[in-house]
């Protein structure tokens, strides 16, 4: 039993022909993304929220928007975004903050961030988004390198100990 709920099965199956795609959180659901918290190593829950704290955060945040993300039927991660657009500076706006975001271990290094990234610049690009920021930890697990190669930019500045970057849509 994992938190008093049923077994959940992490294998990871071929999904070659399956596709990454963004799924609402409900009550079907939510569990489920809380549990991939589970399946990351202790290095990198070191450098993400808990799943189950994020969704609760949602809920009491009027800016956020927030999907599980899927491969196929499976759910392997979490992506949640501020949409407060008056934070940033003038020459950015309008822009959306990328406030938390995750892969389940078994799902890393297969591509799968890329693809739910390009997911969300799409749907805020075509909204006429400006900037996507986000921040992360310099922890040597963390995703510093990732979001870089992705194609973000490091601003210089730091908030809540954290590095500052952000995309161009």
């Amino acid at each position: 039993m994992i938190n008093n709920r049923m077994e959940v099965n992490w294998t990871v199956e071929d999904y070659s022909n399956k596709t990454i795609h963004l799924v609402e959180i409900n009550s079907e659901n939510w569990y489920k993304v809380c549990d991939l918290t589970e399946t990351l190593s202790e290095e990198h829950q070191k450098c993400v929220a808990q799943n189950a704290y994020s969704i609760a955060e949602a809920h009491y945040s009027p800016n956020a928007w927030m999907r599980a993300i899927a491969l196929g039927e499976e759910l392997i991660g979490f992506i949640m975004i501020d949409t407060t657009l008056s934070n940033f500076p003038e020459g950015d706006q309008p822009a959306v903050f990328l406030w938390r975001f995750m892969i389940g271990g078994p799902w890393q290094k297969k591509g799968y961030a890329r693809q739910a990234l390009d997911l969300i610049c799409d749907k805020y690009r075509k909204e006429g988004i400006k900037y996507l920021y986000t921040s992360c930890s310099m922890e040597p697990y963390g995703p510093y390198e990732f979001y870089l190669k992705y194609g973000f930019i490091d601003t210089g500045k730091v908030a809540y100990e954290e590095e500052v970057l952000k995309l161009k849509l």
